[in-house]
């Protein structure tokens, strides 16, 4: 099983990138991770529709053929670390690639996030999206690490 993060946005700065570059690099074999980045719609004139439609286009044509597509959206599961590893070792059992999908500045099209076979929250509070990458990338190596009992997370 494959995981891929796909974020709308592109330009970070260089902590996000070397941050989610070293995730990235931390994870196990079993699981890897990729980090894949959405080219926002130039805004333009256009209305919110149409830029959530343009970059839901070039969303799926980065998902990889039958993968389970998670959406994070403030409205999601609101899970703790070690409910994420749970999560992490059924998407492991089911064995489709994971897709995580963070929206640009304008969300996600509703389409995408109603096909969506699972939504997840991060926080509560607003984030950059930057800073959400980094933060859902530190969270998949923790739960991966939760998985292979490895001291990099201690729970109490």
């Amino acid at each position: 099983m494959k995981l891929a993060v796909l974020a709308v946005g592109n330009r970070q700065p260089a902590w996000v990138t070397e941050g989610c570059a070293e995730y990235v690099r931390r994870m196990p074999r079993e699981s890897p991770l990729a980090v894949v980045e959405i080219k926002p719609e130039p805004r333009g004139a256009k209305s919110r529709e149409q830029l959530l439609a343009a970059e839901k286009g070039r969303i799926r044509e980065a998902l990889a053929p039958g993968s389970r597509i998670v959406v994070l959206d403030e409205r999601g599961d609101d899970l703790t670390t070690l409910q994420l590893s749970r999560r992490l070792a059924a998407w492991m059992q089911d064995g489709r690639d994971v897709a995580l999908l963070i929206g640009g500045a304008d969300g996600l099209d509703g389409e995408l996030k109603d096909a969506a076979d699972e939504r997840l929250r991060l926080s509560s509070l607003t984030l950059p999206h930057g800073l959400a990458r980094l933060l859902l990338c530190e969270q998949l190596y923790r739960a991966a690490s939760v998985l292979r009992n490895h001291p990099y997370h201690r729970e109490g």
